[in-house]
């Protein structure tokens, strides 16, 4: 059953006056050209119920615009009728000259959110399957939670090319967490999370996973809110060992790739993006709502047509391709896309491999640009996916 959100949401933009680099003299390493999108909100989806609340989102340079990256930060703060908090800032700084990158994930969340089992084969429907010798619950089961994530990460750039290396901390810390759906309230080691955390040794009530990254960057987009031509690619190693706080030693990969191809260059805005996007399990066993899933990339972008945490997996592998195009032939503040997409997941306790099913998902969407200079962009989405699954998405910038 793929979640459906009706959002209402009034727009409200604040900035400071416009100016052209040639008349304003820009502090290296200072806030300059500070501006910012607030957006109150009232939305409604099963999971959360009716939520209130800001998203936000500002952009400043820390340097030159000639020889400094645009950067960006999105803020959210949501309270539901479910008695849930949803608390979320993801940043991407550049300081002067693009000499140094800081990229942080920071969340704090009191919330709710189903799950349906590991693999691309999870149903949508409560069903028992056999794994082993044991009946475990796949499809539809309600999960409480809270998450209190701390990632981030610091970048060198290499010499003057458009390469970085550099560290990070990433922490995560699941707490209060609860399975349960009606049908078996008294049977609380055949739900999916259950099972799979006493099957590789993990707490099922609360766990810690607690690392560092080695990070390969290349940045090569124009503006990384929302690119116009050329790409970035991404590779992070990460090791959680126990002596950092992890319950288990482990260590994954992260592989990220994007492309934007220029359809028209009289037109920027006909844009061909492309996304390939991984996340490996190499070594060791994490907890179940650290595996790979559906939506939990740092934007919660991936998927688009299913709800987030609709598959999962050790391994992950998705990809997405997308047409963005104006709306109005001189002016630029309504766009609209169609794109596709496709998401693969394995799971060791049943033996399904990586790309043994494919979940495809498609979409159209519509884009409005509140700051040209910026790119600040309105995105309104609608997706499909498989057997029932459908999403509406509202959010700040493109989605990758």
């Amino acid at each position: 059953m793929g979640i459906r959100i009706l959002l209402v949401s009034l727009f409200l933009y604040t900035g400071v006056a416009r100016a052209q680099e040639d008349t304003v003299t820009y502090q290296p390493n200072r806030i300059n050209n500070f501006s910012i999108l607030p957006l109150p909100a009232v939305a409604y989806n099963p999971a959360n119920g009716w939520m209130f609340g800001v998203a936000a989102a500002s952009s400043w340079y820390m340097g030159a615009p000639s020889a400094t990256h645009q950067s960006n930060l999105v803020f959210n703060f949501l309270y539901t009728t479910k008695k849930q908090w949803i608390i979320s800032s993801k940043s991407n700084v550049f300081l002067a000259d693009d000499k140094w990158n800081l990229i942080g994930d920071w969340r704090y969340f009191i919330t709710s959110q189903p799950t349906y089992g590991l693999g691309s084969g999870s149903p949508n429907d409560l069903r028992f399957e056999t794994i082993g010798q044991d009946p475990v619950l796949q499809g539809e089961q309600q999960m409480d939670f809270t998450l209190l994530r701390f990632y981030e990460t610091i970048l060198r750039r290499v010499g003057s090319s458009k390469f970085y290396l550099g560290l990070g901390y990433h922490l995560d810390i699941h707490q209060k967490i609860k399975s349960y759906a009606e049908e078996l309230i008294d049977f609380p080691n055949e739900y999916s999370h259950n099972y799979y955390n006493k099957t590789f040794g993990f707490p099922i009530d609360a766990y810690t996973v607690s690392g560092i990254s080695l990070n390969g960057v290349m940045e090569n987009r124009d503006i990384a809110a929302s690119p116009y031509e050329r790409n970035y690619g991404m590779i992070s190693y990460r090791i959680n060992p126990d002596f950092l706080g992890s319950d288990q030693n482990s260590s994954t990969l992260l592989l990220d790739y994007r492309h934007y191809f220029t359809l028209n260059e009289d037109r920027k805005r006909h844009i061909l993006a492309a996304w390939a996007y991984g996340s490996f399990l190499i070594s060791g066993n994490l907890p179940y709502m650290n595996l790979q899933a559906l939506g939990w990339d740092m934007f919660g972008r991936s998927g688009r047509g299913y709800a987030q945490g609709r598959f999962r997996g050790e391994q992950m592998a998705y990809s997405e391709l997308e047409y963005r195009f104006p709306l109005q032939r001189n002016k630029d503040l309504l766009g609209g896309t169609v794109f596709v997409n496709a998401a693969s997941f394995s799971s060791k306790l049943d033996g399904e491999k990586l790309m043994n099913k494919i979940n495809p998902g498609y979409g159209i969407g519509l884009r409005v640009m509140i700051n040209k200079e910026k790119r600040t962009t309105i995105t309104a989405d609608y997706g499909f996916g498989q057997n029932g699954n459908s999403g509406f998405y509202l959010n700040i910038n493109e989605a990758f």
